[in-house]
């Protein structure tokens, strides 16, 4: 891994006429302004379609690309929809704030005209995108189908033949839902013919970008509904046990995050084939994969289901290097980052220590306890990405105003500010410092703005994943300053 520099900032966060980031002009010129920047590495949350709670790692597959994302401008230019069949419709009134609510009821009725000015047109390359994507598109596109029909309802509360996938009441919703599979097929075409145009434009740049991949999927997804016999399920569908974290100095009750657990002894027997296949969409969108929660691959905790939290949970032993392995050998090498945050046990240690992928660093986490933190720089190795705070963090400046002023003045003295130096900026002068390979710093830590600018707090719903950037706020002055550090730190060739 290259010694380099990255900013994380969400593709919704991007500013837009059109109440929520898409990966449109927007996203060009904002890869513009990394690479004007010094930086290399454009780290984003997930990109799948999000379900209740706007959670980007609870999606309704992991296949998918969000509908959210898929630039409007573009649609226009295609006479796909009008100009002003955009304005005229109500995309929220606050640029710094995405209003969801708003963006479900205006986006799909766009899309949906979209989609029928689409049906007079060629389709050739709409028939061979369907060919080539039928493994999951087609569970996708009929999972959303049937689940629109039934007013967004989970699939676990569908009538008992289509929610079993009885072969009869598969192919008589297919009959019946023929135009809104067709929609949804159609949404899932234009996302992945944007991003294709999106990711080469900022790969010529110089610049690559780190997606995101959550560990589970939702219990509510094409996944589940239409491969239930990798997770740990019971016969009507039901969960055995779901994910979640137990008890810890953030949260006395753990963190019930509700997903399905995989069967691994299944899985394994499989050869992890929808596994690898999963993986392998992941390189086709992504230059670097930050897998997230990887500890689980080396164990997991399980709730038994139903549960109220997370007390009653139990570790259980995951695939390990064996999984790792297999998967070198049936998808090749691409680059990954583990997210090995929390408490490391030895197994996740020396499962780490195996796979040789770089972990995170968070300087957020670094000063609450001495010395013997590992999160302090002069513990790193270089093989690992040090960032300021994540997407479940509050901003650097957040951070300060709620935190123990002994931490507060213990990180001014590691760090070795001057007393002219903003507190965001002595932190992120430091992680570029350090040894590590790759610094990563939120947009909103270059800013230096407060909570109010706070991406996700965990295991809180509402008021979470709507922040979002102006446009005001990429100046030449920042874009200065960080390429300066860039090159001082030896992060970029001059």
């Amino acid at each position: 891994m290259a010694r380099s520099a990255g900013v994380l900032l969400s593709i919704t966060s991007l500013p837009s006429p059109y109440g929520i980031g898409t990966i449109g002009k927007e996203a060009r010129k904002f890869a513009d302004y990394l690479k004007e920047s010094g930086q290399t590495i454009w780290q984003i949350l997930p990109v799948g379609p999000t379900s209740y709670g706007d959670s980007p790692y609870q999606s309704f597959s992991t296949y998918a690309g969000n509908p959210y994302l898929i630039d409007l401008d573009t649609l226009v230019e295609e006479g796909l929809v009008t100009k002003e069949e955009l304005d005229s419709r109500d995309w929220g009134d606050n640029p710094q704030q995405v209003d969801y609510e708003k963006i479900y009821n205006n986006r799909f009725a766009v899309l949906r005209i979209a989609h029928e000015n689409f049906r007079k047109k060629d389709q050739k390359k709409f028939r061979v995108f369907t060919r080539k994507n039928s493994k999951w598109l087609k569970n996708y596109a009929l999972y959303m189908a049937v689940k629109n029909s039934f007013d967004m309802k989970s699939w676990t509360e569908w009538p008992e033949d289509i929610k079993m996938r009885e072969p009869e009441a598969l192919a008589r919703y297919e009959r019946r839902l023929r135009k809104e599979i067709s929609f949804w097929k159609f949404v899932q075409f234009k996302f992945y013919e944007q991003w294709e145009s999106f990711r080469a434009y900022v790969n010529g740049l110089g610049i690559k970008i780190m997606g995101d991949m959550p560990i589970y999927v939702a219990m509510d997804s094409a996944d589940t509904w239409a491969n239930p016999e990798i997770f740990q399920l019971y016969d009507d569908g039901d969960p055995i046990a779901v994910a979640g974290c137990p008890p810890d100095y953030f949260s006395e009750t753990g963190q019930l995050w509700g997903n399905p657990l995989y069967d691994w002894d299944y899985l394994e027997q499989t050869d992890y084939e929808w596994w690898f296949e999963r993986v392998k969409a992941a390189s086709k969108l992504y230059d670097i994969t930050r897998i997230d929660h990887f500890r689980a691959f080396a164990s997991y905790y399980s709730i038994p289901y139903p549960a109220e939290n997370a007390i009653n949970g139990e570790w259980v032993v995951g695939p390990r290097i064996k999984f790792f392995r297999m998967m070198e050998e049936a998808v090749g090498k691409f680059e990954i980052v583990a997210e090995d945050l929390g408490t490391l046990t030895p197994d996740v240690t020396e499962l780490m220590e195996q796979t040789g992928y770089p972990g995170m660093k968070v300087l957020e986490f670094a000063f609450d306890s001495g010395e013997e933190n590992d999160y302090l720089p002069h513990k790193y190795t270089n093989n690992c990405v040090v960032y300021t705070g994540t997407h479940d963090n509050d901003t650097l400046m957040g951070w300060l105003e709620t935190a123990n002023p002994e931490d507060v003045r213990y990180a001014r003295e590691y760090c070795k500010m001057p007393p002219d130096e903003p507190f965001n900026w002595g932190l992120i002068r430091t992680a570029y410092e350090s040894k590590a390979d790759m610094a990563i710093v939120p947009m909103q830590d270059l800013l230096g703005l407060g909570k109010e600018a706070r991406m996700n707090t965990p295991s809180v719903l509402g008021n979470n994943w709507t922040w979002r950037v102006t446009e005001d706020a990429f100046t030449k002055e920042l874009a200065e300053k960080l390429k300066t550090m860039s090159v001082k730190c030896g992060r970029l060739e001059e």
